[in-house]
């Protein structure tokens, strides 16, 4: 799976010259709408499908700070796959290869009522596609 890439913007810095640490959430975010369209299950396909997937928690280990313009890979893994929760690793390197930040997030999947969704009898090609995918943490 190819990494995500982020170029770190001046706005996302603060009055130290840092990344402030609540972007990092947001580039999981893109990483991972990222890393759903590398499997053929985009943010706007997902929603086409009635399928959405939010966050119910959140957790960064912040290794070293980042400063406008550097470039900083976002590699996104699926470390666990229920059917109903999924849970997404992240390692953070910037260009010389040092890691930066390494998180997890997790989610569920719900329909448009908001109920939860037997992913793998209403959406076997997003499950099966989701197991494929599943990698082994240590």
């Amino acid at each position: 799976m190819k990494a995500y890439c982020h170029k770190v913007q001046y706005y996302e810095t603060d009055k130290m010259g840092i990344t402030h640490h609540s972007n990092y959430i947001r580039w999981m975010e893109e990483a991972r709408i990222d890393f759903l369209s590398q499997i053929g299950f985009s943010y706007a396909k997902l929603e086409e499908m009635g399928v959405i997937s939010p966050v119910l928690s959140l957790n960064c280990r912040y290794l070293r700070a980042t400063t406008f313009g550097d470039e900083i890979f976002v590699s996104a893994s699926i470390s666990q796959f229920s059917g109903v929760k999924v849970r997404l690793s992240y390692v953070m390197t910037d260009t010389v290869g040092y890691t930066v930040c390494e998180a997890e997030s997790e989610h569920t999947f719900l329909n448009r009522e908001g109920r939860p969704v037997r992913m793998k009898k209403e959406f076997p090609e997003l499950y099966a596609a989701l197991m494929e995918n599943v990698q082994q943490h240590t």
